[in-house]
């Protein structure tokens, strides 16, 4: 009976595996929805969007001046009648990573860090063909930037819809790290909004476990069907390597401010006049809410847009034309 019992079970165990791979192969196969064949492979879909991941280099040239600070005195210099200095620089180099989001327009999309105090912006392709690049705008709230090379035959990566996402979805993470050159990694969303991290002034980052490292910033965080949903841009590790942890910056926040960087080189941000705070649940039991969506106003700026709209120190905002409002 034992025997029998144990043959059952391991049975079962079979079977159960069977199902899990199953599962997983029909995830994959049935993951393209534009029609790129997958099987148990992400090679086709690979195949059409790695030209589309460029590797960013920057270089600049700093003036260095001398640890002594007598050498700088122009008076000491004359009294001991020391040589006219000149100044001495420093060249220092940093390595990211970039999507073409516009093939026609030569358009590369980036984070503000990556090309941040540059001088000389490079940017090479994945057929091994180099450009120099000209920044069209930079966002510095956000962490991205919007740079352009005057290059023929260019691939776009397809933008997707980072709202749609839920946490489980595979996603692909396309980079640069540590100047190794394109490199792959895949994974999983393991949370969708996260914030209050300090990295960056608005935050509304997606978290993967896909392997994010130096070098990946400004790199695409794509969906299985092919479809750009993040560029990556920050780590959460002790040693400053991956550990599981990964942010990107939504594509939907990324293209919602493409065009202005493009016209303007910045992005122009009304103020609403408002300092606001999340719902604790002592927050919710004070006003008599039932869930803790939504943000509670702490202070009006006098005169501002809220102050004439007659918002007032308290008020909670659940929605905001007509979409709720989950936190601060």
């Amino acid at each position: 009976m034992m025997s029998r019992s144990i043959g059952v079970v391991s049975g079962y165990r079979i079977l159960l595996s069977y199902i899990f791979i199953a599962v997983l192969t029909a995830a994959y196969t049935g993951a393209s929805s534009a029609g790129i064949p997958l099987g148990n492979s992400i090679a086709p879909m690979l195949d059409e969007l790695l030209p589309g991941v460029v590797n960013i280099s920057t270089t600049s040239v700093k003036q260095v001046r001398r640890s002594n600070p007598l050498l700088n005195d122009p008076f000491f210099r004359h009294f001991f009648d020391l040589p006219k200095e000149r100044p001495r620089t420093k060249k220092s180099h940093s390595l990211g990573s970039g999507v073409i989001i516009d093939a026609d327009k030569g358009w590369i999309l980036t984070n503000a860090h990556v090309i941040e105090g540059a001088d000389e912006i490079n940017v090479t392709l994945r057929d091994r063909r180099h450009f120099k690049a000209r920044v069209l705008g930079s966002d510095p709230e956000v962490d991205i930037a919007l740079v352009e090379i005057d290059a023929e035959a260019l691939t776009a990566v397809p933008l997707g819809n980072s709202d749609k996402l839920r946490v489980g979805d595979f996603v692909v993470a396309i980079g640069n790290p540590f100047g190794l050159g394109q490199t792959v990694t895949s994974g999983i969303v393991s949370a969708l909004g996260r914030s209050g991290l300090g990295i960056e002034g608005y935050e509304d980052f997606i978290q993967t476990d896909a392997s994010i490292n130096p070098g990946n910033s400004g790199g695409a965080l794509v969906t299985l069907d092919g479809k750009l949903v993040g560029i990556n841009t920050a780590i959460v590790g002790p040693s400053g390597g991956n550990v599981g942890i990964g942010f990107a910056i939504p594509a939907n926040m990324a293209k919602s401010i493409v065009g202005m960087l493009a016209e303007h080189g910045e992005v122009k941000r009304g103020q609403l006049g408002v300092t606001i705070q999340d719902i604790t649940p002592d927050l919710a039991k004070a006003f008599g809410l039932e869930d803790l969506q939504g943000a509670v106003v702490a202070q009006i700026v006098e005169g501002s847009s809220a102050d004439q709209a007659g918002l007032k120190p308290g008020d909670v905002i659940l929605t905001i034309n007509g979409r709720a409002i989950e936190d601060g």
